[in-house]
């Protein structure tokens, strides 16, 4: 019992959970002014701005940077960590979601296509680059105040 109240009470575990938490419900919210229609895919859905996974990741290296020192190895970790995560959502996956969108078209395109499509595919996975340095912004600024 005593671990789990460890766990529960690390910044580094709490404050970019309820980033990511806030950064979702605001894209469910921002969806729901926009389209008229409440889309709960939205809360766990990727893509989107802000990043929610660059806010996280920055805010994970900030806070501990903070706490065990800049020049830690520790800190080194998560920069590079973070790095990786926000390469791999304005590169990869948002490639993959080009690639599903133009499968999506072929599939629905009549004639072109006799395949049998049950469902369609995830187009929007990844973020542009600007999604992701606004995330970043974001992560930073939490993890300097928190």
């Amino acid at each position: 019992m005593e671990d789990l109240l460890k766990i529960l009470s690390n910044k580094c575990i709490y404050i970019p959970f309820l980033l990511w938490l806030t950064i979702q419900a605001f894209k469910v919210i921002y969806d729901l002014v926009k389209t008229k229609k409440f889309n709960f895919k939205r809360i766990m859905g990727a893509g989107g701005m802000p990043s929610s996974h660059s806010a996280v990741v920055t805010s994970l290296a900030v806070l501990i940077g903070r706490g065990c020192g800049f020049d830690s190895e520790i800190f080194a970790l998560s920069i590079i960590f973070a790095a990786v995560v926000m390469y791999d959502a304005a590169g990869v996956r948002r490639a993959a979601g080009k690639q599903a969108r133009l499968l999506n078209k072929i599939v629905n395109t009549p004639g072109l296509s006799n395949l049998e499509v049950r469902e369609k595919l995830t187009e929007v996975l990844g973020h542009t680059p600007k999604e992701v340095f606004v995330g970043a912004i974001i992560g930073i600024i939490v993890g300097m105040i928190a």
